[in-house]
């Protein structure tokens, strides 16, 4: 009987970590990795994938009051860690999150992201490589969040001769902003922050 009641608890302590080491996040993004879908303003985006290994098939279909989006399908390399669902423009139309994590020791961190347009397909969004300052000391090990509207990203700065398990320059922490692009949006860095 107590093992029974410690399962759920356990189960709700592993989706609470990502909450604390992020600082809290909006109240649509709850949702535990495991979840095949999530709905946020009478969208509902199911997810699935197929195949084994560091590279498999993602399927991501959306529905709207009974009306059913085009299927997307895309080639997932890694796994997914996290999903979240939140209106980032506060447009009135969801955003789906899916963050992604690369195989190996390094842990390279990337999102795939869509929107639900009033036309009721998923517009992709795109998110930029890290590049200048932004880039300098990463070697991976992203943890990805909504924080209200904002895309957080956050992970450890090495310097040179650290290892691999040992980074030393602290945390670098950048915010992302969904902006419009020529096909769809972007995540806009609009903020960076380190902490020592």
């Amino acid at each position: 009987m107590l093992q029974g009641s410690a399962k759920p608890t356990m189960a709700f302590a592993s989706r609470l970590l990502p909450l604390l080491l992020l600082g809290g996040l909006s109240s649509a993004a709850v949702a535990a990795p495991s979840a095949s879908s999530l709905s946020l303003q009478g969208v509902t985006f199911q997810m699935s994938t197929t195949g084994e290994g560091s590279v498999q098939q993602l399927m991501v279909q959306a529905s709207e009051h009974g009306h059913g989006y085009p299927v997307v399908r895309e080639e997932l390399i890694g796994s997914i860690t996290g999903r979240e669902v939140e209106d980032l423009n506060s447009d009135g139309r969801p955003e789906l999150l899916l963050f992604v994590t690369s195989a190996g020791s390094g842990s390279y961190g990337s999102v795939m992201a869509w929107s639900a347009s009033k036309g009721h397909t998923l517009l992709p969004i795109t998110m930029p490589d890290l590049s200048g300052k932004l880039a300098q000391g990463y070697m991976g090990h992203d943890r990805f969040a909504v924080v209200e509207t904002t895309l957080m990203r956050r992970f450890p700065i090495y310097r040179p001769g650290d290892t691999n398990a040992q980074p030393t320059g602290g945390t670098r922490q950048i915010g992302y902003k969904l902006v419009a692009a020529e096909a769809g949006f972007l995540f806009k860095p609009v903020s960076d922050t380190t902490f020592r």
